[in-house]
């Protein structure tokens, strides 16, 4: 049977587990004529909204390396001709991916099984969207 996509959903935090999960998500992007769409989100519940100057300059710091791994994203897509669309956001991880992937009317979410906080089991954010999502998420 041959599955095609035309919407791939890549979240990705830069940990190893991601890394694997964009890899993949390329190939399947290539092998389907789909556009990837990977997505970064600044988790709010480590580090706010708030207005303390200290804080923000974390929470800039950290904006800035996600546009940094979106931009390796695009650069590895445009290498192999595949449409890319990149989007940064603010919110909670799981809640954020699966609003966008039901925003973009993803035909699957390819994610990390774990993010950088974790080790040697399902992280959270893969099992709440396992769990949340109406549409196949396939960790990696």
């Amino acid at each position: 049977m041959e599955v095609d996509f035309s919407r791939i959903l890549v979240p990705t935090d830069g940990s190893d587990a991601a890394d694997s999960a964009v890899e993949y998500a390329l190939h399947l992007a290539a092998d389907s004529d789909a556009t990837l769409h990977a997505l970064y989100v600044v988790d709010t519940r480590l580090y706010g909204d708030s207005g303390f100057s200290s804080l923000d300059v974390m929470v800039t710091d950290i904006e800035d390396r996600g546009i940094e791994i979106l931009d390796e994203v695009a650069s590895r897509a445009e290498e192999h001709g595949i449409p890319i669309e990149t989007k940064s956001c603010h919110g909670v991880p799981d809640e954020e991916i699966a609003t966008y992937a039901r925003e973009i009317d993803a035909d699957i979410v390819v994610m990390g099984f774990q993010g950088e906080t974790h080790t040697k089991k399902i992280g959270s954010t893969a099992d709440h969207v396992l769990r949340e999502l109406d549409r196949p998420v396939l960790t990696v």
